[in-house]
């Protein structure tokens, strides 16, 4: 009945709005955006959420969650489009489809600035005129094997600009003929810019040229007798040819203007919907990308939804944007998102369009592809995060989850970790480090876990479901700190269980990963589900690496500190500096000369001396690790 009550009341507030176009922000209890959309007929399109027609199951769910809205009038659908979009990227609303891409893409960059220029691999980057940037590479593509190749193959510089500018001699790069020495002069800038130009030639779309130039010099050094270096020539030719294969004429007969295209395809499926994008620079198909969503997450029309997720793309995620975009929309979608890219870049869209239609159809291809092998292997994300709402009983799908790990030994530098993913993917930025207290009985996994819980819940953000490493005992104990606190969020176990073998000569056990599920007889066999499995002791492990990176970490400055407090003249800063570079025990250590130690924990000889005898004058050095 409540609920009927804000339908009606927003109802109301809806028919009361203008017939324009613009977009909206559908708000919760909290105030929070849950869904931003935009419509060329505010009142129309506002309207039919809270009116009693069908709706799909995701937005009956939207609807039943919103107390509230806002719009913003537009001047236009493209208007709308691009606002629309800011404000995803704002907000990062639950029920919009987000860009969740969490990689950003290695672009190859030339300074000209420099004396003799370098290849630099980077992510991020400054841009400026006098730089030249080729990319972006998808991952998987091996270009930073094709730039080491490269850079050593034409033997050109690939120091530092300091360390260029304080050599003297040449180092041993030259000396193995991976290096032509500019640094010392043994090459002149004309003769280093044809080398530069030729090793250029492989993102310019001269790389057969470019390729018959080191056929030359490995024959060459075959008929000097340098069999080693033509060995290596051999090799390096082999990898750069296989760069080549991705060559945009050998793909397709391509002849135009346009040297710098993407060209993007989409394929329904019965679960997910996915999205390819083929990216060709300087005429060279330089890697392919995939990207896919839930079907049932589209609360707008596909072909919409699908172009408000490519423009994400654009928006946010590379640095560098195609002359061209060859993508298939409706007339009127068609007319919007070329208006919308205009207002970012400068990029052409579905010019000479039945000259790429054989791509297009490569494009589509793989995206069906790339569908069909998670259909089969069964290892959709969105899969197992459905399969984990069915099995607690949820009434939406879960995004974001949350996995802790306590470590601890001998009751020592107890630390917590936790481990964030959002719609299956790891979340990085979101990971927290626990230090905890140490308790006087000990071991106490039990307090430890109500320890991290209570203080994680300080900072709101809250998950859709708490994974805790551990069986029932763990679990019942976050159960019994959520009650406490009122709030209602399922919580699961992740644990092992032995499996006996059905053959007696076999004595081993395997072990099975289950999901420990309150209320639930039987423990969950996540091996019955690979999504789920996959996702949940991906979690898993992760969060044992973390946590027991900070645990190890912790230990070593607890053991290592105790003994350096008791010797006079080491203060915060020097013992810091020996916490950062000792790597052996301190009877290891006590073996060492002065100038060892003080190399080793790069320290003055002064202060390792102080070290090496305190460390002697100890009767039971082995004590110290203790």
């Amino acid at each position: 009945m409540a609920e009927e009550k804000y339908k009606s009341k927003l109802l109301d507030q809806a028919k009361a709005l203008p017939k324009k176009p613009g977009c909206y922000l559908m708000k919760n209890s909290k105030d929070e955006v849950i869904y931003v959309g935009k419509a060329k007929n505010l009142r129309a399109r506002v309207s039919s959420y809270f009116q009693n027609s069908a709706h799909s199951a995701k937005t009956t769910i939207l609807v039943s969650h919103i107390r509230d809205f806002d719009f913003m009038l537009t001047e236009s659908d493209s208007e709308a489009f691009v606002l629309e979009n800011n404000l995803i990227k704002k907000f990062t609303p639950r029920y919009n489809i987000m860009m969740r891409d969490d990689k950003s893409y290695p672009y190859i960059v030339l300074d000209t600035n420099e004396p003799y220029p370098r290849f630099l691999y980077q992510r991020r980057f400054k841009r400026s005129e006098k730089k030249k940037v080729f990319g972006p590479f998808a991952h998987g593509s091996n270009i930073s094997e094709v730039l080491r190749i490269l850079t050593k193959s034409f033997e050109l510089r690939d120091c530092t600009l300091r360390e260029f500018n304080s050599r003297k001699t040449p180092c041993l790069l030259y000396q193995i003929k991976q290096c032509s020495a500019p640094c010392v002069g043994h090459i002149n800038s004309s003769e280093y810019d044809r080398d530069l130009n030729n090793a250029l030639g492989f993102f310019e779309g001269r790389g057969e040229q470019s390729l018959s130039i080191l056929k030359q010099k490995m024959e060459s050094a075959a008929h000097n007798e340098e069999f080693e270096l033509a060995a290596l020539l051999r090799d390096n030719i082999q990898v750069l040819e296989e760069f080549l294969n991705y060559s945009i004429q050998k793909n397709v007969e391509f002849q135009g203007e346009y040297k710098d295209i993407d060209i993007i395809a989409y394929v329904k499926g019965d679960v997910e919907v996915d999205v390819a994008l083929y990216s060709i620079r300087n005429r060279i198909l330089i890697g392919k990308k995939n990207f896919h969503f839930p079907l049932v997450d589209c609360l707008d029309d596909l072909e919409t939804e699908v172009m408000s997720f490519i423009y994400q793309y654009y928006n946010k995620t590379i640095d560098t944007f195609p002359e061209l975009l060859i993508f298939s929309l409706e007339d009127e979608n068609e007319k919007v998102f070329k208006e919308a890219l205009a207002s970012m870049s400068s990029i052409r869209m579905n010019e000479n369009f039945k000259q790429f239609e054989s791509l297009l159809k490569l494009t589509r291809d793989y995206a069906y592809e790339q569908q069909k092998i998670r259909s089969n292997n069964a290892t959709s994300v969105y899969l197992g995060l459905e399969k984990l709402q069915q099995l607690i009983g949820l009434s939406e799908r879960p995004v974001r989850l949350e996995c802790y790990d306590v470590a601890i030994f001998q009751g020592k530098s107890p630390t917590a970790s936790c481990i964030v993913s959002i719609d299956g993917k790891l979340e990085k930025s979101d990971y927290r480090y626990y230090h905890l207290q140490e308790r006087p009985e000990g071991n106490n996994d039990f307090a430890m876990m109500a320890e991290v819980l209570e203080r994680r819940l300080k900072y709101g953000n809250l998950p859709d479901v708490f994974i805790v490493d551990g069986g029932k005992g763990q679990v019942n104990i976050f159960i019994e700190v959520l009650k406490e606190k009122e709030i209602d969020i399922p919580v699961v176990g992740i644990a092992k269980s032995k499996m006996k073998s059905n053959f007696k000569k076999d004595t081993l056990s395997k072990s099975e990963e289950r999901l420990v599920i309150p209320g639930r007889l039987n423990d969950y066999i996540l091996n019955k589900n690979k999504a789920l499995l996959q996702i949940v002791t991906g979690m898993r492990d992760e969060a044992h690496r973390f946590s027991r990176k900070l645990h190890h970490k912790k230990e070593k400055s607890r053991l290592f500190s105790s003994w350096l407090d008791h010797i006079p003249g080491v203060g915060p800063k020097t013992k810091e500096k020996v916490l950062g570079n000792i790597k052996v025990s301190p009877s290891a250590l006590r073996e060492q000369d002065v100038d060892q130690i003080s190399q080793e924990l790069k320290i003055s000889p002064k202060m390792a001396k102080k070290i090496k005898d305190y460390l002697e004058s100890v009767d039971d050095v082995n004590s110290l690790s203790d």
